[in-house]
Protein backbone atom coordinates (compact mmCIF):
# COMPACT_ATOMS: atom_id res chain seq x y z
CA UNK A 1 0.00 0.00 0.00
CA UNK A 2 1.33 3.53 -1.05
CA UNK A 3 2.26 6.15 1.74
CA UNK A 4 -0.65 8.27 2.97
CA UNK A 5 -3.14 5.70 1.43
CA UNK A 6 -6.73 4.92 3.69
CA UNK A 7 -6.28 2.33 6.80
CA UNK A 8 -8.63 -0.34 4.89
CA UNK A 9 -11.82 -1.00 7.61
CA UNK A 10 -13.15 -4.48 7.73
CA UNK A 11 -17.22 -5.07 8.26
CA UNK A 12 -17.88 -8.64 8.73
CA UNK A 13 -21.79 -9.77 8.22
CA UNK A 14 -23.50 -12.72 9.35
CA UNK A 15 -24.55 -14.20 6.14
CA UNK A 16 -25.17 -13.02 2.07
CA UNK A 17 -28.61 -11.42 2.92
CA UNK A 18 -26.84 -9.62 5.95
CA UNK A 19 -23.84 -8.16 3.47
CA UNK A 20 -26.19 -7.20 1.04
CA UNK A 21 -28.66 -5.38 3.39
CA UNK A 22 -25.56 -3.57 4.58
CA UNK A 23 -24.57 -3.00 1.56
CA UNK A 24 -27.67 -1.37 0.30
CA UNK A 25 -27.72 0.93 3.39
CA UNK A 26 -24.28 2.02 2.77
CA UNK A 27 -24.88 2.93 -0.97
CA UNK A 28 -28.20 4.91 0.39
CA UNK A 29 -26.45 6.48 3.32
CA UNK A 30 -24.14 7.31 0.60
CA UNK A 31 -25.90 8.94 -1.75
CA UNK A 32 -27.79 11.05 0.85
CA UNK A 33 -24.67 12.47 2.16
CA UNK A 34 -23.37 13.45 -1.13
CA UNK A 35 -26.27 15.24 -2.21
CA UNK A 36 -26.61 17.44 0.91
CA UNK A 37 -23.01 18.20 0.57
CA UNK A 38 -22.11 18.15 -2.85
CA UNK A 39 -25.81 17.94 -4.66
CA UNK A 40 -25.03 15.03 -6.65
CA UNK A 41 -24.15 11.59 -6.10
CA UNK A 42 -21.29 9.85 -8.43
CA UNK A 43 -20.58 6.18 -8.13
CA UNK A 44 -19.07 3.61 -9.87
CA UNK A 45 -20.64 0.00 -9.88
CA UNK A 46 -19.12 -3.32 -9.78
CA UNK A 47 -20.12 -5.95 -12.26
CA UNK A 48 -19.89 -10.31 -11.17
CA UNK A 49 -22.21 -12.32 -9.35
CA UNK A 50 -22.07 -10.88 -5.83
CA UNK A 51 -23.70 -6.95 -5.87
CA UNK A 52 -26.61 -8.36 -7.96
CA UNK A 53 -28.21 -9.29 -4.32
CA UNK A 54 -27.71 -5.89 -2.92
CA UNK A 55 -28.93 -4.08 -6.00
CA UNK A 56 -32.12 -5.53 -6.51
CA UNK A 57 -32.43 -4.45 -2.47
CA UNK A 58 -31.82 -0.92 -3.98
CA UNK A 59 -35.09 -0.91 -5.82
CA UNK A 60 -37.46 -1.84 -3.20
CA UNK A 61 -39.30 -0.21 -0.38
CA UNK A 62 -38.62 1.34 1.99
CA UNK A 63 -34.97 1.87 0.98
CA UNK A 64 -35.69 2.71 -3.11
CA UNK A 65 -37.57 6.12 -1.67
CA UNK A 66 -34.49 6.85 0.20
CA UNK A 67 -32.04 7.17 -2.46
CA UNK A 68 -32.25 10.85 -4.89
CA UNK A 69 -32.07 8.98 -7.86
CA UNK A 70 -32.58 12.31 -9.83
CA UNK A 71 -29.22 13.18 -8.44
CA UNK A 72 -27.19 10.14 -8.73
CA UNK A 73 -24.90 9.58 -11.58
CA UNK A 74 -23.76 6.11 -12.43
CA UNK A 75 -20.67 5.14 -13.85
CA UNK A 76 -18.99 1.41 -14.01
CA UNK A 77 -15.22 0.21 -12.61
CA UNK A 78 -14.97 -1.87 -15.69
CA UNK A 79 -16.86 -3.88 -18.26
CA UNK A 80 -16.69 -6.54 -21.05
CA UNK A 81 -15.95 -5.87 -24.26
CA UNK A 82 -19.77 -6.98 -25.14
CA UNK A 83 -22.72 -5.24 -26.62
CA UNK A 84 -24.94 -3.91 -24.02
CA UNK A 85 -27.35 -6.69 -24.39
CA UNK A 86 -25.30 -9.39 -23.50
CA UNK A 87 -25.76 -11.50 -20.93
CA UNK A 88 -21.97 -11.21 -20.02
CA UNK A 89 -22.80 -6.89 -19.57
CA UNK A 90 -21.78 -5.50 -16.49
CA UNK A 91 -24.40 -2.56 -17.20
CA UNK A 92 -27.13 -5.23 -18.18
CA UNK A 93 -26.67 -7.12 -14.92
CA UNK A 94 -27.29 -3.35 -13.08
CA UNK A 95 -30.12 -2.04 -15.49
CA UNK A 96 -31.96 -5.29 -14.92
CA UNK A 97 -31.16 -5.64 -11.29
CA UNK A 98 -32.42 -2.24 -10.02
CA UNK A 99 -31.82 1.14 -12.81
CA UNK A 100 -34.52 -0.08 -15.03
CA UNK A 101 -36.67 0.13 -12.02
CA UNK A 102 -35.84 3.40 -10.08
CA UNK A 103 -36.14 6.83 -11.53
CA UNK A 104 -32.86 7.61 -12.60
CA UNK A 105 -32.87 9.95 -15.64
CA UNK A 106 -31.21 8.25 -18.93
CA UNK A 107 -28.97 10.94 -19.13
CA UNK A 108 -27.52 9.97 -15.62
CA UNK A 109 -25.96 6.95 -16.90
CA UNK A 110 -22.52 6.25 -18.35
CA UNK A 111 -21.86 3.50 -19.49
CA UNK A 112 -18.53 1.50 -21.59
CA UNK A 113 -19.85 1.63 -25.05
CA UNK A 114 -18.03 -1.55 -24.61
CA UNK A 115 -20.08 -3.43 -28.51
CA UNK A 116 -17.01 -0.85 -30.21
CA UNK A 117 -15.01 -2.93 -32.46
CA UNK A 118 -11.82 -0.81 -31.47
CA UNK A 119 -11.88 -1.10 -27.61
CA UNK A 120 -9.13 1.74 -27.32
CA UNK A 121 -11.77 4.23 -28.69
CA UNK A 122 -14.38 2.91 -26.05
CA UNK A 123 -12.09 3.61 -23.38
CA UNK A 124 -11.39 7.25 -24.89
CA UNK A 125 -14.65 7.72 -25.18
CA UNK A 126 -15.37 6.55 -21.50
CA UNK A 127 -12.37 9.26 -20.34
CA UNK A 128 -14.04 11.81 -22.42
CA UNK A 129 -17.52 11.14 -20.64
CA UNK A 130 -15.47 11.41 -17.09
CA UNK A 131 -13.86 14.76 -17.52
CA UNK A 132 -17.20 16.27 -19.03
CA UNK A 133 -18.97 14.68 -16.07
CA UNK A 134 -16.91 15.70 -13.58
CA UNK A 135 -15.80 18.91 -15.36
CA UNK A 136 -12.51 18.06 -15.39
CA UNK A 137 -9.47 19.93 -17.19
CA UNK A 138 -7.52 17.07 -19.28
CA UNK A 139 -5.03 16.29 -16.82
CA UNK A 140 -7.45 16.09 -14.14
CA UNK A 141 -8.47 12.62 -12.61
CA UNK A 142 -12.27 12.48 -11.23
CA UNK A 143 -13.02 11.91 -7.52
CA UNK A 144 -15.71 9.83 -6.73
CA UNK A 145 -18.19 9.58 -3.76
CA UNK A 146 -18.13 5.94 -3.89
CA UNK A 147 -17.00 2.92 -6.01
CA UNK A 148 -17.92 -0.51 -5.70
CA UNK A 149 -15.13 -3.32 -6.32
CA UNK A 150 -15.73 -7.35 -6.30
CA UNK A 151 -12.03 -9.75 -5.70
CA UNK A 152 -11.83 -12.05 -8.39
CA UNK A 153 -10.15 -16.00 -7.30
CA UNK A 154 -6.75 -14.50 -9.03
CA UNK A 155 -7.16 -11.60 -6.80
CA UNK A 156 -8.37 -9.23 -9.81
CA UNK A 157 -10.67 -6.34 -9.13
CA UNK A 158 -11.98 -4.17 -11.75
CA UNK A 159 -10.83 -5.76 -14.74
CA UNK A 160 -7.28 -5.08 -12.96
CA UNK A 161 -5.54 -8.94 -13.98
CA UNK A 162 -2.27 -10.07 -12.88
CA UNK A 163 0.22 -9.74 -15.57
CA UNK A 164 -1.73 -6.88 -17.38
CA UNK A 165 -0.80 -4.19 -18.96
CA UNK A 166 -3.17 -1.93 -16.82
CA UNK A 167 -1.47 -2.69 -13.64
CA UNK A 168 1.33 0.06 -14.84
CA UNK A 169 -0.71 2.42 -16.28
CA UNK A 170 -0.12 5.80 -14.43
CA UNK A 171 -1.89 8.39 -17.14
CA UNK A 172 -5.19 6.79 -18.06
CA UNK A 173 -8.55 7.36 -16.45
CA UNK A 174 -9.94 4.16 -18.06
CA UNK A 175 -8.01 1.75 -20.77
CA UNK A 176 -8.45 -1.21 -22.56
CA UNK A 177 -6.91 -4.17 -20.98
CA UNK A 178 -6.28 -7.90 -22.38
CA UNK A 179 -7.08 -10.38 -19.39
CA UNK A 180 -4.88 -13.28 -20.25
CA UNK A 181 -6.65 -15.50 -17.47
CA UNK A 182 -9.93 -14.67 -19.01
CA UNK A 183 -8.87 -14.77 -23.04
CA UNK A 184 -10.52 -11.52 -23.88
CA UNK A 185 -10.78 -7.94 -23.77
CA UNK A 186 -11.73 -5.89 -20.70
CA UNK A 187 -12.09 -1.82 -20.47
CA UNK A 188 -11.45 -1.01 -16.94
CA UNK A 189 -10.51 2.23 -14.70
CA UNK A 190 -7.55 2.39 -13.85
CA UNK A 191 -5.69 2.96 -10.20
CA UNK A 192 -5.28 7.06 -10.59
CA UNK A 193 -9.37 7.02 -10.78
CA UNK A 194 -9.45 3.93 -7.83
CA UNK A 195 -7.60 5.80 -4.90
CA UNK A 196 -8.94 9.07 -5.82
CA UNK A 197 -12.46 7.92 -5.15
CA UNK A 198 -13.96 9.35 -1.56
CA UNK A 199 -14.88 5.54 -0.65
CA UNK A 200 -13.83 2.58 -2.05
CA UNK A 201 -16.23 -0.53 -0.97
CA UNK A 202 -15.21 -4.44 -1.70
CA UNK A 203 -17.88 -6.47 -1.39
CA UNK A 204 -16.94 -10.13 -1.17
CA UNK A 205 -18.72 -13.19 0.23
CA UNK A 206 -18.36 -16.88 0.44
CA UNK A 207 -15.78 -19.62 2.11
CA UNK A 208 -13.96 -20.17 -1.75
CA UNK A 209 -13.23 -16.10 -1.13
CA UNK A 210 -11.61 -16.80 2.48
CA UNK A 211 -8.10 -17.69 0.90
CA UNK A 212 -7.66 -14.89 -1.49
CA UNK A 213 -8.60 -12.37 1.01
CA UNK A 214 -6.36 -13.60 3.57
CA UNK A 215 -3.62 -13.03 1.05
CA UNK A 216 -4.96 -9.31 0.31
CA UNK A 217 -6.08 -8.43 3.87
CA UNK A 218 -3.36 -9.82 6.17
CA UNK A 219 -0.64 -10.08 4.30
CA UNK A 220 -0.74 -7.23 1.96
CA UNK A 221 0.45 -9.48 -1.05
CA UNK A 222 0.96 -6.79 -3.90
CA UNK A 223 1.18 -9.16 -6.67
CA UNK A 224 -2.82 -9.46 -6.43
CA UNK A 225 -4.26 -6.40 -8.22
CA UNK A 226 -7.05 -5.51 -5.58
CA UNK A 227 -3.95 -5.24 -3.01
CA UNK A 228 -2.76 -2.19 -4.54
CA UNK A 229 -6.22 -0.49 -3.90
CA UNK A 230 -4.78 2.29 -2.14
CA UNK A 231 -7.29 5.67 -1.99
CA UNK A 232 -4.86 8.71 -1.05
CA UNK A 233 -7.63 10.95 0.62
CA UNK A 234 -10.78 8.27 1.13
CA UNK A 235 -11.92 5.55 2.60
CA UNK A 236 -11.33 1.67 2.32
CA UNK A 237 -13.87 -0.44 3.31
CA UNK A 238 -13.95 -4.38 3.09
CA UNK A 239 -17.37 -5.65 3.46
CA UNK A 240 -17.37 -9.14 3.87
CA UNK A 241 -19.35 -12.41 5.19
CA UNK A 242 -18.59 -14.67 7.50
CA UNK A 243 -17.28 -17.41 5.40
CA UNK A 244 -15.15 -14.85 3.52
CA UNK A 245 -13.35 -13.49 6.89
CA UNK A 246 -12.59 -17.12 8.70
CA UNK A 247 -9.11 -17.06 7.83
CA UNK A 248 -8.60 -13.47 8.80
CA UNK A 249 -8.80 -14.06 12.58
CA UNK A 250 -5.43 -16.76 12.30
Amino acid sequence: MSSGAATPNIEIAENREDLFRRAAKRFAQAAQNAVRKNGRFTVALSGGSTPKGFYALLAQEPLAREIPWDKCLFFWGDERAVPPEDPRSNYRMAKEAFLSGVPVPEANVFRFEAELPDHEEAARRYEADLTRAFGLEDAGVPRFDQIWLGIGPDGHTASLFPGSRALDETERLACANWAPSQNAWRLTLTYPVLDAAAEVVFLAEGAEKAEILRRIIKEGDLRLPAARVAPQDGRLLWLIDRAAAKLLAQ
